[in-house]
């Protein structure tokens, strides 16, 4: 019934549910653009302009009904290296963001959709968890309230020099007042969700916590040293008309904006021009824009690839998210971003998800949520001015916890050494080198515990038909997860209103990964009027899930 009162929406009901989903996703995306580029030790307007961007230009472009990109907390260690690695010149860096565009259209033009297929979940799992590591890593220099002008990670080792940079704080730094907001506002978002009427409002707990900074701030700005908040310590968005740092950041004008320390790769101002379109092309003589371009590009689009599927599976009308389309999307946003400033767009699986239960019916709310994004930046950037710096990592930590979440530890070790071992690899690899070199190591890890010669016949053969008119699919008698493309492949074929049995009474091993597919299609099949059973398989009774 709540489908047929769906499909029955007059066109102006359900530009209403799109006008409120997009209003809830700015309120969670605003707190959330500016956090994320606080992680990623780029200007707080970069970590704006992504969310605007992801909004009005991926959004209008994306094939996704209900996917909402921006900045994403997955990409803060890439963007954070990458930045050093080019000398701490954002000016490169969004060079490289834009011929990561590139890149992601190339992709998009040649069906690279399918790219997730081919990598273990466990590693991606171990990816996502190392990210998680290295945003509560970061944030602690924040939440201890030490400011961006004093901790410059040197990335030799980064979990080492983030911990190292941390614990300077304790060297006389720790400062009182900071703390105390911090252990506030993460103690609001731990009890908010278990807290009935407070879960039911629509205020999201992450502006929630932003709007007590703000308010503790103001208390405590009389207080003394150590206590008030001060303005190194809080958000310093400038002026969209001026170009300035506004009013309740400080003081600061137009002409110190211009000409702040280049060495740090910091200014305020709200746009960064890559130099090549001033006519200076020294920045692609180098073989280091080229590498942070490729390894934005490909992290972008496996992070893009990843949260689409997850949020198809989320969407009540099950409506199929066109996936190099969606690389398409991507890469013109991230070629915008680079011509103006902003940080490397992607599909972000919070917003998503929050744009989903909300009940957007269209793709306008992603739209609308960027529009109201212009809004915010133009007519109340003072107002961002007055958030603490702790405030965000407190919603930072939040996220970093989520992404590695004890639980998630717990579920991949009860799966075995095949799952355990590879995803652990990968996130010890990714936190004490970087991301491309840690993803690689537990791709070699993964590759251990499979015969790749298998890898691509997950079926004895194509298929058998019993005499009662049921597809018999053999499951050959190794299985690993490189063969989830085939047999995503073989299930896109099946008929609605089929019988299917995977037949797995020959089967010596099967990879995790194979299996929770074949899982999920039992349980979602139905929905189609396949009827889907399996013999002599061992299904999950629930996934570990990959957020």
């Amino acid at each position: 019934m709540n489908d047929l009162n769906q499909q029955t929406l007059t066109p102006g009901k359900k530009l209403q549910k799109d006008l409120i989903a997009g209003l809830v996703v700015f309120l969670v995306a605003l707190p959330l653009c500016l956090g994320i580029a606080l992680a990623s030790d780029a200007p707080l307007a970069s970590g704006l302009l992504a969310g605007i961007i992801g909004g009005l230009v991926v959004g209008s472009i994306s094939g996704s009904s209900t996917s909402v990109s921006g900045p994403a907390a997955g990409l803060t260690a890439i963007v954070s290296a990458q930045i050093f690695a080019l000398g701490n010149s954002f000016e490169a860096f969004v060079t490289a963001v834009f011929l990561a565009g590139i890149i992601q259209i190339a992709m998009g033009c040649m069906k690279a959709g399918a790219l997730t297929a081919f990598f273990p979940s466990s590693v991606i799992k171990g990816l996502l968890a190392a990210i998680g590591t290295i945003l509560i890593l970061k944030q602690l220099i924040y939440f201890f309230g030490g400011d961006r002008e004093n901790f410059e990670t040197s990335f030799d080792i980064p979990g080492l020099d983030i911990l190292k940079d941390t614990y300077t704080i304790f060297e006389g730094n720790l400062q009182p007042g900071p703390l105390f907001v911090g252990i506030l506002c993460i103690s609001l978002l731990i009890i908010w969700p278990r807290i009935s009427f407070l879960k039911k409002t629509p205020l999201p707990p992450a502006l929630a916590a932003v709007v007590l900074g703000v308010i503790l701030q103001f208390a405590m700005s009389s207080m003394g040293e150590g206590w008030a908040i001060t303005e190194d310590q809080r958000v310093n968005v400038p002026s969209l008309f001026d170009n300035s740092a506004t009013e309740g950041a400080g003081e600061a004008t137009a002409e110190i904006a211009a000409n702040s320390d280049k060495e740090d790769g910091k200014q305020e101002k709200w746009f960064t021009f890559p130099g090549f379109l001033s006519g200076d092309f020294s920045v692609l003589a180098g073989i280091q824009v080229y590498i942070a371009a490729i390894t934005i590009a490909i992290v972008a689009s496996l992070e893009t690839l990843l949260n689409l599927e997850a949020v198809d599976k989320l969407d009540p009308k099950k409506r199929p998210s066109p996936p190099s389309r969606e690389l398409v999307a991507q890469g013109v946003g991230n070629c915008v971003g680079g011509l103006i400033g902003s940080l490397p767009v992607t599909s972000v699986i919070i917003r998503s998800s929050v744009n989903i239960h909300v009940g957007a019916e269209t793709k306008k709310s992603t739209i609308f949520h960027g529009i109201l994004l212009v809004l915010s930046v133009a007519v109340f950037a003072t107002y961002l001015n007055y958030i603490p710096f702790t405030s965000l990592a407190a919603i930072l930590l939040m996220t970093g916890w989520k992404l590695a979440n004890p639980k998630l530890f717990r579920s991949l070790w009860k799966m075995g050494a095949r799952q355990f071992a590879p995803f652990l690899i990968t996130l010890v690899a990714i936190v004490f080198t970087d991301l491309l070199l840690g993803v690689i190591i537990g791709m070699v890890v993964s590759l251990l515990f499979v015969k790749v010669s298998t890898a691509a016949k997950p079926f004895t053969s194509d298929e058998s038909v019993d005499n009662d008119g049921t597809t018999r699919l053999v499951l050959a008698e190794h299985v690993s997860f490189l063969s989830r493309f085939t047999i995503k492949k073989k299930l896109a074929t099946i008929a609605p209103n089929s019988t299917v049995v995977f037949d797995g009474t020959g089967n010596g091993f099967i990879d995790e990964d194979a299996l929770e597919m074949i899982a999920d299609y039992i349980k979602e099949s139905a929905k189609e009027g396949i009827t889907a059973s399996a013999e002599g398989l061992d299904l999950p009774e629930e996934s570990a899930g990959l957020h």
